[in-house]
């Protein structure tokens, strides 16, 4: 094989051009959050807690791609904040359930509108056929390398 039969097309591949895409996707969210004082990790953790509240430390920071300790660092501003609670002595083992507070909720809230307003744009060409087709394609994407 030479290595030309070897090289990737940038304009053909599907990691790039997933890249790509992610690299729009994040930049077009710290747009719509910077102003609202949240990164995207501080708005994935919220998320995610909104949807399974009581999630552990290590559980958010799986959901939100980052280290145990990252999201450690994270939850202790958030709390000093206002927005999540956590026990001070865990009830089993060494788990922390974590909790949304209505601060945490209502600041979601406002958030989750911006960055639904960002897929709303990334999607706004597609019919929504399409829109299923690029949801269910992807989920095949991540199951065959998981």
């Amino acid at each position: 094989m030479s290595h030309k039969d070897a090289q990737i097309e940038l304009e053909t591949s599907v990691g790039y051009l997933l890249k790509e895409a992610a690299s729009a996707l994040r930049s077009a969210m710290e747009a719509v959050l910077r102003p609202l004082g949240m990164s995207i990790t501080h708005y994935s953790c919220l998320e995610l807690l909104a949807q399974r509240p009581g999630l552990s430390n290590s559980d958010l920071a799986r959901g939100a791609f980052v280290s145990r300790q990252s999201m450690n660092v994270l939850l202790q501003s958030l709390e000093r904040d206002g927005f999540v609670t956590r026990p001070e002595h865990a009830s089993e083992g060494r788990v922390l359930p974590t909790r949304l507070t209505a601060l945490g909720r209502s600041r979601l809230d406002v958030a989750s509108a911006a960055v639904r307003g960002v897929e709303d744009r990334m999607r706004s060409d597609l019919d929504a056929v399409e829109r299923e087709q690029l949801r269910l394609l992807l989920r095949k994407c991540v199951a065959a390398l998981s």
